[in-house]
């Protein structure tokens, strides 16, 4: 259902259409759970709307490396399930590391990940550029790189997973922006849009850089904040750029990869000081300050021609780390409040496999042998208030 009135009742709803409440929409519908989706929106175009997104396992903790490596796994398979091309391109992910202190550091994430089956190695710096001639030869002590990390097309995988999620019987209403969720008898929820109102037994915050205020209204706090993260496009370049990997300077964030446009690059990085606010236009200022990282880290193309770019919001926490687990019933309603938020930039690489554990969660069968998905006890939002912070390190 593209806008149009809200079903009464489901089993499940699920708030935010992008890449997250798609995915958990169409694994929850696939385990045979009634679902609404509701986006306040269009479908991804929030967080999720970016044209390419990264995936990758290399992480320096392990449920990180968990999710990322599950994650790749279906990824692979989504031309199968749920049934779509995602214009998948496994050139693989290169962190350039600036410092001998930085190379000790991804030599233990490195052996970490091959531990739990992720193809991961340290190179030297002769060797990264031989992957990515554009890297300086003087700027960095190593690499490491994981062959079958790339990126994909975020457009695409929401579209997927909503698809496959109506084909397995699921409701998602667009433009129903959730105004407020009520106490029902039962155990239930009734969550309030403008064009009606479902009633359910339980609700999953999916809300990207909106989750913080969506949980407000079930007395739960999500800190998550919105930050604005720009990319830019180079024009065509002549000649043609070779396919790169999906390349990082672990000093600064500055990357790059391969775009759509045939001979053009993508590079970004994570602006520092950029405030809190959900302002998404792109601020072509910023682009001197990125010429001065590709100088440093890919002085070939520190004078290459701009094309303009795109802006979007990070949903960041405390930690740069996710939100994902089930809160306790909101007013002593006996509804059930699960979430899955905050992935500070990894949503979209994590969404397959989240999709999967939050299942898990709803069915009761997270931690037993029956579970599908990646253990993620470890990302309850209550960590905080617990000072149990987590504390990954290969951030962008």
């Amino acid at each position: 259902m593209q806008g149009g009135a809200t079903p009464s009742a489901a089993d499940v709803v699920v708030v935010g259409g992008g890449v997250m409440g798609t995915s958990v929409a169409f694994h929850l519908a696939e385990a045979g759970a009634d679902v609404v989706l509701l986006e306040a929106g269009e479908l991804g175009r929030g967080s999720s709307g970016k044209p390419i997104g990264g995936v990758r396992a290399q992480f320096s903790d392990p449920a990180n490396v968990d999710l990322g490596r599950r994650s790749l796994e279906l990824f692979e398979r989504f031309r199968q399930r749920p049934g779509a091309d995602v214009g998948l391109r496994q050139h693989g992910y290169l962190f350039a590391l600036p410092t001998d202190d930085d190379v000790k550091l991804f030599a233990q994430s490195v052996a970490m990940q091959r531990a739990r089956g992720v193809d991961s190695r340290l190179l030297t710096v002769a060797e990264a550029r031989r992957l990515n001639p554009y890297l300086s030869a003087t700027a960095y002590a190593g690499a490491a790189y994981s062959p079958r990390d790339g990126w994909a097309h975020p457009g695409a995988v929401v579209a997927g997973y909503a698809d496959g999620a109506r084909r397995h019987g699921a409701t998602v209403v667009t433009g129903a922006p959730v105004t407020a969720v009520e106490p029902a008898t039962g155990g239930r929820l009734t969550v309030v849009t403008p064009s009606g109102r479902v009633t359910a037994p339980a609700l999953v915050v999916c809300a990207g850089a909106w989750s913080r205020a969506v949980g407000a209204l079930v007395d739960l706090d999500l800190p998550v904040e919105p930050v604005r993260r720009q990319i830019a496009l180079t024009a065509p370049l002549e000649p043609a750029p070779p396919t790169v990997p999906f390349t990082i300077d672990f000093g600064t964030t500055y990357y790059l990869h391969n775009a759509d446009a045939r001979g053009t690059l993508l590079l970004g990085a994570s602006e520092p000081g950029t405030p809190v606010g959900f302002d998404v236009a792109y601020d072509p200022a910023w682009e001197p300050w990125l010429r001065e990282l590709a100088a440093r880290a890919t002085p070939a193309l520190a004078d290459a021609p701009l094309a303009g770019g795109w802006a979007g919001l990070y949903e960041l926490t405390p930690d740069h780390d996710a939100l994902i687990g089930e809160a306790a019933p909101p007013g002593g309603t006996g509804a059930r409040v699960l979430y899955a938020c905050g992935f500070s930039g990894h949503g979209f690489l994590q969404a397959p496999a989240v999709g999967e554990s939050v299942t898990d969660l709803y069915l009761g069968r997270a931690g037993t042998p029956a579970a599908h998905g990646v253990d993620v006890s470890g990302f309850d939002a209550g960590r905080f208030g617990a000072r149990r912070s987590r504390a990954e390190a290969n951030i962008i």
